[in-house]
């Protein structure tokens, strides 16, 4: 059976769209370098600091969170901390005998809550920063637990006067927790370790994370604010403050400890989020990044970042494409063909692998990390698809918070949204049987490696997604 006249035109237009971001990747590491050392610049005066905590929901780590804002080191009466709290359950009983622990201490906490959640995260932060009283404002979600000297490691940042936004690394404590946790882990390095470093050494736009940054207060301002229009509102904020002419700093070797989501249901809801609020900025803004007065290399770099997400209906397009492609024969030189597969495939192991040696991680572990972090953002694309038309095409939507598990004792009470079919990856791990099946029959051995891998990714994430499924309706 040989593909269609349709078929062999669109896997290499997919091949050759994927081949530019494979492009753009290998661009990354040839510019990546790495320090290993930490640099820390104090300031000139120590300036007040509203450390600003929104929570919706979280009692299996809120007072971890709250003891680590606690242990902050920080000039006395330099450090506000407001816990914006939003939860509808016990996490409120938690709040308040926390933080009445803390005042007892001297500590300048206070609870703010509001009576309806409008906006989500970014109405949140935007309430809070009506009575904060500080000059600098750093973030942190539920999750994370800072080390103590945090703070100190960032301010002096500030003393340039064009600085509005500071942002740290994100850490993983529970990246060895499985196979799952450490593909996970591997592809935020790819984010925190290269991306962020690139293009903050490169003089481009990179973005706040929502989290573990600190932000000047009046590049929030001058940027309009936190603004709910989109689901990603630290995306949105960053590059709006940056196209205000303030500039951002990526302080790589600073490391703010989280959980990664231990479990595939959260994962998918927190990537959902993740891309759907991706696409919603970029329909807000890369209008005003073109006409904007920024050097060309900057606009492109933008463009790249907000339409990443969009790689992913083409991995899933290149899926159903592949298997009928795996005993083709092709018209081009198999050259031709060999070099567009590899760089849109080999470019990101490259990516992933780089980011890993640079963190130290041993040859053994970081292959096959790497290898799972691959597969497992293959396995996503049917999600993340859906979740980049509805970024496209659908509204706003409501901001899903991620289920955080931390001790487990009572995260089972947190379900995490489901959407779509659960499992439904298993039916393109089925067609891979069949394109496997088919090279097999054709001995066409050098489709196999791919057809394999595609056929891992998607089984592996439909199996873990049907087996969270059923131990849910069990509990």
């Amino acid at each position: 059976m040989e593909p269609s006249s349709f078929v062999l035109p669109a896997y290499f237009a997919v091949l050759a769209v994927l081949s530019l971001y494979g492009l753009h990747r290998v661009w990354m590491v040839v510019r990546f370098r790495w320090r290993r050392h930490v640099t820390r610049t104090e300031p000139g005066d120590w300036p007040v600091v509203t450390v600003q905590l929104p929570i919706y929901n979280e009692r299996t780590v809120i007072a971890r969170l709250l003891a680590s804002a606690g242990a902050l080191d920080y000039p006395a009466g330099k450090l506000e901390i407001q816990v914006l709290d939003d939860s509808t359950d016990e996490t409120r009983d938690i709040v308040d005998r926390e933080v009445a622990a803390m005042v007892l201490r001297g500590l300048d906490v206070r609870v703010v809550r509001r009576t309806e959640r409008r906006g989500f995260k970014a109405g949140a932060l935007d309430n809070g920063l009506a009575t904060a009283r500080g000059e600098l404002v750093c973030i942190f979600d539920a999750d994370f637990t800072p080390a103590p000297d945090f703070l100190t490691a960032l301010v002096g940042h500030f003393d340039a006067p064009d600085v509005g936004m500071v942002q740290a690394r994100w850490g993983h404590e529970n990246r060895e927790r499985s196979t799952l946790t450490r593909a996970q882990s591997t592809l935020l390095d790819g984010h925190f370790v290269i991306e962020h470093k690139v293009r903050h050494d490169s003089g481009l736009f990179f973005n706040f994370n929502g989290t573990a940054g600190v932000w000047r207060r009046r590049a929030i301002e001058e940027a309009g604010g936190w603004q709910h229009d989109t689901l990603t509102e630290d995306l949105d904020l960053s590059y709006r403050a940056q196209l205000k002419g303030w500039r951002f700093v990526y302080a790589s070797q600073v490391v703010a400890p989280a959980e990664v989501p231990p479990n595939i249901a959260a994962f998918k809801s927190q990537q959902r989020r993740w891309a759907k609020g991706s696409v919603q900025v970029a329909k807000k803004l890369i209008g005003e990044i073109v006409t904007s007065d920024q050097p060309l290399r900057v606009k492109l770099e933008a463009i790249a970042h907000l339409t990443s997400n969009t790689g992913y209906p083409m991995v899933l397009l290149l899926a159903l494409l592949l298997p009928l492609m795996a005993g083709a024969k092709l018209d081009l030189p198999d050259s031709v063909h060999a070099a567009l597969f590899l760089t849109s495939t080999f470019s990101i192991f490259l990516f992933y692998e780089t980011g890993q040696r640079a963190l130290g991680r041993g040859v053994a572990r970081r292959a096959l990390d790497v290898v799972a972090a691959v597969a497992l953002g293959i396995g996503m694309c049917v999600s993340q698809t859906r979740a980049v038309f509805s970024g496209l095409f659908g509204s706003t939507g409501e901001f899903v918070r991620t289920p955080k598990y931390g001790d487990g004792v009572t995260a089972r009470k947190y379900r995490s949204a489901r959407r779509g079919l659960p499992g439904i990856e298993l039916l393109f791990a089925g067609w891979f049987v069949f394109g496997i099946v088919r090279a097999l029959q054709l001995q066409h051995w050098g489709a196999l490696p791919f057809l394999t891998l595609f056929f891992a990714g998607f089984a592996w994430v439909g199996t873990l997604s049907v087996s969270h499924w059923v131990r849910e309706i069990r509990a």
